[in-house]
C-alpha cells in the first residue's frame, strides 16, 4: 500500500466537513483512499451524503445527530489504514476526433508540436479513471491523462460546449454530459449519454468506474 500524507480537514459550515488529500498534485493513492472512505462513512450516525472529489471528499451530515469531534477522529485514525475501494465497471467510449467534432484538434496538437494522430494516440492509450463526477449532471472529472497532453483552459471560454464532447482542461480529461460553457478544449465528440434522468441511474459513470476513449474513423 502506497503510504500518503494525513488529510486536512476543514469545516464548511455546521453540517458539512471538508477532507483535503492531496493538498497539492493529484495522486492517484489519494484518490482510492477518498473513494473508501466515501463508502465506509455513508454509515456514520447522522450522515446524508459523502460526495468525493478530486483528492477531496464533502461530508454532510446532520449536526444534531452526528458527534463531529468522533468523526474527525475516526477518518485520522482510518486514512493509513483504509483500504482500496471497490472499482467499477469499464467502458469503452467511441469518439470521432477532430474536424467538426473536435474543432481544438489541429490547433491543440501545433501548440503542442504534435501532429493530430499523435494527439488523438496518446489520448486514446490510457484506461481512464472516473476521479469524481459533478460541476453538472453526470460530468466526468478523469485521472490518468497523458502528461503531455495537459493544457491550459482557454482564456475566454465557449459560451455553449456541445453534450458529448471530449474534453481537455488542464491535467484533466472529461466528457460534457450537456451543452454547457466550457473553457476546455474540444478533441472529438462522442454519442454515448452520460446522463439520463429517467434511468434508474441517471449518471452513467461513478466515482472509481474506468473508460477508455476508442477512436472512430476520421472523416
Amino acid at each position: 500500500m502506497i503510504e500518503v500524507n494525513p488529510p486536512r480537514l476543514s469545516f464548511e459550515g455546521p453540517d458539512a466537513l471538508l477532507i483535503d488529500g492531496a493538498m497539492g498534485a493529484f495522486s492517484d493513492a489519494v484518490q482510492e483512499k477518498i473513494w473508501a472512505l466515501a463508502e465506509s462513512l455513508r454509515a456514520f450516525p447522522g450522515m446524508i451524503e459523502t460526495v468525493p472529489g478530486m483528492n477531496n471528499l464533502l461530508l454532510v451530515f446532520d449536526p444534531f445527530l452526528t458527534d463531529a469531534d468522533q468523526l474527525q477522529a475516526d477518518i485520522l485514525a482510518g486514512w493509513s489504514i483504509v483500504g482500496a475501494a471497490r472499482r467499477g465497471v469499464v467502458r469503452d467510449v467511441p469518439v470521432r476526433y477532430g474536424g467538426e467534432d473536435g474543432p481544438d484538434l489541429e490547433d491543440f496538437a501545433r501548440a503542442k508540436g504534435m501532429t493530430a494522430d499523435e494527439v488523438i494516440a496518446r489520448h486514446a492509450a490510457p484506461l481512464y479513471s472516473v476521479a469524481a463526477v459533478g460541476a453538472m449532471p453526470g460530468f466526468v472529472y478523469l485521472s490518468g491523462l497523458d502528461p503531455q497532453l495537459a493544457a491550459p483552459r482557454l482564456s475566454n471560454p465557449r459560451d455553449g460546449v456541445p453534450v458529448g464532447s471530449v474534453i481537455v482542461g488542464g491535467a484533466q480529461a472529461g466528457i460534457m454530459p450537456v451543452t454547457a460553457p466550457s473553457g476546455w478544449h474540444i478533441l472529438g465528440r462522442t454519442d454515448l449519454g452520460l446522463f439520463d434522468a429517467t434511468r434508474d441511474r441517471p449518471a452513467l459513470f461513478a466515482p472509481g468506474d474506468r473508460l477508455r476513449f476508442v477512436p472512430e474513423a476520421r472523416r
